[in-house]
């Protein structure tokens, strides 16, 4: 089994640890996030409109509970895939997944906390294997929920957003906002390109450079929108150039979850 960062980019990564736990957990607010001044108002609008489409800023805060399979398929095979369950509210999160050496890994922590127990192939981890088990699943959730939620996160802290164009094909249109990062992150220098619907608001593609590369941009479509409870999400993710599809085979916001979900031996 690959590593994250082998078989996906992970946007923002660890390095905006900080900014995506303040934006998303708990009752916190991205649409009322604080946008640096270098933005496009503009850019800034078309951000606020994509939260409206999303079901708006009052319908994600009210939502506590998600639950969804992050998984990465290439050449028709699934390569990786994880469990997620998060409470907003209280930052309790479970995840289960495999390492870069294949082995089961359980992680049930609290994010705000960074406190929690973890399991490595069935056994129980202690002391410094169990602080670095705890910073790979608080990773995990990192990557994962900005592959599944960065719509809601255009007006975070530390994002710059920058009207760059519109694109149209046939009667389809879309505003192509950039989005790059101003005081935060260890790689200050990723950029990510969001397609946005003209008629729907909703984000169809990303595409992404990461670290500064002079390399093209790798694109990939989202799919698959609707509405899970009082928000809308997108469960598939497709680069149509090569085919690597990143979709939520498991993806559902629970009115309820048991406290049972956040433990180890979850259910």
């Amino acid at each position: 089994m690959p590593t994250p960062s082998a078989v996906l980019p992970a946007p923002a990564r660890l390095a905006l640890a900080s900014t995506v736990l303040a934006a998303l957990a708990g009752a916190a607010s991205p649409a009322a996030a604080v946008t640096p001044t270098a933005s496009d108002a503009r850019a800034i609008a078309i951000a606020d409109r994509v939260m409206l489409a999303l079901g708006g800023e009052a319908a994600w805060n009210a939502t506590r509970y998600l639950r969804f399979d992050f998984a990465v398929d290439r050449g028709g095979q699934t390569v990786m895939r994880r469990a997620h369950v998060w409470d907003k509210w209280t930052g309790r999160y479970r995840v289960e997944g495999r390492d870069k050496d294949g082995r089961d890994v359980v992680v049930a922590m609290n994010l705000n906390t960074k406190e929690g127990q973890a399991t490595v192939a069935g056994a129980a981890v202690v002391g410094e294997v169990l602080e670095k088990t705890l910073e790979a699943g608080y990773a995990w959730w990192v990557n994962d929920t900005y592959w599944l939620l960065m719509p809601y996160k255009m007006r975070d802290p530390g994002v710059v957003l920058t009207l760059v164009g519109t694109e149209k094909k046939g009667d389809e249109a879309w505003d192509k906002v950039l989005l790059t990062f101003e005081g935060v992150g260890l790689t200050p220098k990723d950029r990510y390109w969001v397609f946005v619907n003209a008629k729907t608001s909703l984000v169809d593609r990303w595409e992404f450079v990461l670290k500064g590369e002079k390399t093209a941009p790798v694109p990939f479509d989202w799919k698959g929108w609707r509405a899970y409870g009082r928000i809308r999400l997108a469960d598939d993710r497709v680069n149509p150039k090569d085919g690597t599809r990143i979709h939520f085979p498991v993806l559902d916001v629970p009115a309820s979850l048991p406290d049972e979900a956040f433990t180890l031996a979850a259910p």
